[in-house]
């Protein structure tokens, strides 16, 4: 089964709407596109991607989507729409007209409030997400659970994913684990939660390894199981700590306790699925 690389970028800073995206982050503030990825993905056997946003704009949205029109690896675009904007479902219609319109994040990891999601007058725009069959990433960190598994049981229809593991911060140790992994046992008790195995290395201190990541990767893997796990590269923030061949081999070496079959769902057809690739 071809392989599926569920959490990607592409950005040119010079558009000027990422605002996290400084000359500070020096292997990051640069364009990433297309051909800078093909020959990683080529080596890891890697087929297509989604390409998830990283400003919060619809103006990025529709550059991502003008990118995707004419680039054949890419599957799928999660988009920014203004949620509380009374506009938004008419948005969501429009957008939805474009067929590698799959999803949208609100980055709600930088948001001031951490209860944002669990807001009653996002009906609207949630509705008509569910009404055109679009998906929602969750971009969280542990303090975000209660309010996602609030929101989540207000929209069972609604399919969610969590990005990046829900961001444990490997690089402290045992500190926050606990807080962590139960925020994750209790997400993946419900049914249309998914989760991204994707963003770990960012969380890990410099200098990683399997043995690192293994204790994160099976938690997931026993919460969530092989059915509701899709990789993700995060590329290119993985630079900032990683490589994307290096991530890739390492996840794979983290599955190899599970099926074949389990493992390929894991690199692309539970992608395939969830985003209806």
């Amino acid at each position: 089964m071809p392989q599926i690389d569920a959490h990607q970028h592409y950005w040119d800073p010079s558009r000027g709407d990422y605002g996290w995206l400084t000359p500070a982050l020096t292997p990051l503030y640069r364009v990433f596109g297309p051909a800078d990825l093909a020959p990683l993905r080529e080596r890891a056997g890697v087929a297509r991607t989604v390409i998830v946003q990283a400003a919060p704009t619809v103006d990025e949205t529709r550059y991502l989507l003008d990118l995707a029109r004419n680039e054949a690896s890419v599957a799928g675009v999660v988009g920014w729409v203004p949620l509380l904007e009374p506009d938004a479902p008419a948005l969501l219609a429009e957008l939805a007209r474009e067929p590698k319109f799959k999803g949208v994040r609100p980055m709600l990891q930088d948001l001031p409030d951490d209860n944002w999601i669990a807001n009653p007058a996002l009906a609207p725009a949630i509705d008509a997400l569910i009404a055109h069959d679009l998906a929602f990433d969750a971009l969280i960190f542990t303090r975000h659970v209660d309010a996602l598994e609030t929101f989540a049981q207000r929209f069972p229809a609604l399919r969610i994913v969590v990005d990046h593991g829900a961001k444990p911060a490997i690089r402290d140790g045992s500190a926050g684990w606990h807080a962590w992994a139960e925020g994750i046992t209790r997400l993946a008790r419900l049914p249309h939660l998914h989760c991204k195995l994707s963003g770990l290395a960012t969380e890990a201190a410099a200098g990683w390894t399997e043995a690192t990541l293994r204790p994160y990767v099976d938690h997931l893997l026993a919460t969530f199981g092989p059915a509701r796990l899709m990789w993700g590269s995060d590329w290119p923030v993985l630079n900032l700590n990683g490589d994307y061949l290096l991530w890739h081999s390492i996840a794979t070496m983290l599955l190899s306790s599970i099926s074949e079959a389990e493992r390929d769902a894991i690199f692309g057809g539970n992608a395939a699925a969830f985003y209806r690739l």
